[in-house]
């Protein structure tokens, strides 16, 4: 990973801010990644995102956790958070902006515990692909406290399938539909591929009471988006 996000976060963070990040996906068009969107208060937010720090309570976790928007926010409030992110650059921005308690890790090699997880920004992306949702959520629920929760948004993207006489087309070799490769580029370099996972609700709460976690869904946003809880 050469860490483009983390670079486009400083380079924002340091007044260096001329063009946004680019994404695009396998199966949509390029799009682009506001920078000033990524360091957004709590009054700019999205309301599933608004209502998950309503609800978050006590020890926190952020994952992915970006330029801190969300943990500075929750940190303002007197709450005991800690920010976990995969790039070294969005830490660093996270520390420069006033999160106290930052670091670089996989949410897999995490082993504290905290009594809210907060996976944001389509939180099941992380999971990659359908057959790795078990040992993410199995690993996620290791991670509660007593009375524990994880709040997790994502959304059903069936919608990107629709063709224009109402049907949905799909290869029915594929995988499952939410199962994208993301692609990302920022001041012309292109980022390696990741792969990405949007999950429907119906298919999280199977997967979560697969491996004995509760999942309640908490608020449906504007565009196929949802807010879950999982305890």
């Amino acid at each position: 990973m050469k860490d483009l996000f983390g670079k486009a976060l400083l380079d924002y963070q340091n007044g260096n801010y001329t063009e946004d990040i680019m994404t695009s996906t396998s199966i949509s068009d390029e799009d682009e990644l506001p920078l000033p969107y990524l360091f957004r208060n709590y009054s700019e937010m999205p309301k599933l995102e608004q209502q998950a720090l309503k609800l978050s309570k006590g020890k926190v976790l952020d994952v992915g956790c970006g330029a801190g928007s969300h943990s500075l926010y929750l940190q303002q409030k007197g709450m005991d958070v800690k920010a976990i992110d995969v790039s070294e650059g969005a830490i660093e921005v996270s520390k420069i902006r006033g999160v106290k308690n930052a670091e670089i890790l996989n949410i897999l090699n995490e082993t504290e515990t905290f009594d809210t997880v907060l996976l944001l920004m389509n939180g099941t992306g992380i999971f990659q692909e359908l057959t790795q949702v078990s040992k993410y959520l199995t690993h996620l629920k290791s991670l509660l406290k007593p009375n524990g929760q994880i709040l997790i948004d994502s959304s059903d993207i069936k919608y990107m399938y629709l063709d224009d006489d109402g049907g949905y087309w799909q290869d029915m070799n594929a995988s499952y539909y939410g199962e994208l490769d993301y692609y990302l580029s920022y001041k012309g370099e292109k980022e390696v591929p990741m792969k990405w996972l949007y999950l429907d609700f119906d298919t999280l709460k199977l997967a979560s009471e697969t491996v004995d976690l509760n999942c309640e869904l908490v608020l449906e946003g504007e565009h196929y988006d949802y807010l879950a809880r999982l305890s």
